[in-house]
């Protein structure tokens, strides 16, 4: 029996942002307000992450400029892990380099081998301004590299160079969704 609710089973399923929108290459700023439409917030991102089959959503890929992200998703030992994080700090990205497929929910369709640490750690605060530490390895750690990265401004296409960048911009403007098309 469970003794909590689903995430994301109250919120309400928001339009993605798609790359090239203005809001996805902006720094978000900072929660200070810890109140009840911060918890609707991260129902919201839940709802809308799993409505978009994501592993991962951060508050601006539903135009909030907040440092908020959620996730609900698994490591390489297929480990669950399940949460949220507001005005995370990526305080550890270490151990070995690895390019893996990386995709994301506001380039739909579009993959690029990435490179990310093996290993990530994030410090912020949950919902209610309690401390909280989260850690991982493999594509967990990939996961918290990108939502971070989603509240710096950057998508994973920022990270590519050469042939890789080239063809995922070239991808993502011949898209149907792409913006201006």
């Amino acid at each position: 029996m469970r003794n909590r609710p689903i995430p994301g089973s109250t919120g309400r399923v928001h339009a993605m942002k798609l790359f090239g929108d203005p809001v996805l290459s902006a720094p978000c700023e900072p929660v200070t307000d810890f109140g009840p439409a911060l918890g609707a917030l991260v129902e919201d991102l839940f709802a809308t992450m799993y409505a978009a089959r994501g592993v991962g959503l951060a508050a601006n890929q539903i135009g909030v400029p907040l440092r908020v992200f959620v996730f609900d998703c698994p490591d390489d030992e297929d480990v669950r892990h399940l949460g949220h994080v507001v005005n995370p700090r990526l305080t550890e990205a270490d151990g070995i380099t690895l390019r893996g497929p990386e995709g994301c929910l506001s380039l739909p369709g579009i993959e690029a081998g990435t490179e990310r640490f093996d290993h990530a750690v994030v410090e912020g605060v949950t919902q209610d301004g309690e401390p909280v530490r989260i850690g991982g390895s493999g594509f967990f750690a990939r996961c918290l590299q990108h939502e971070c990265d989603h509240l710096e401004g950057m998508v994973y296409p920022d990270r590519l160079s050469g042939w890789r960048r080239s063809r995922a911009l070239r991808a993502a403007r011949r898209a149907p969704w792409a913006i201006g098309s």
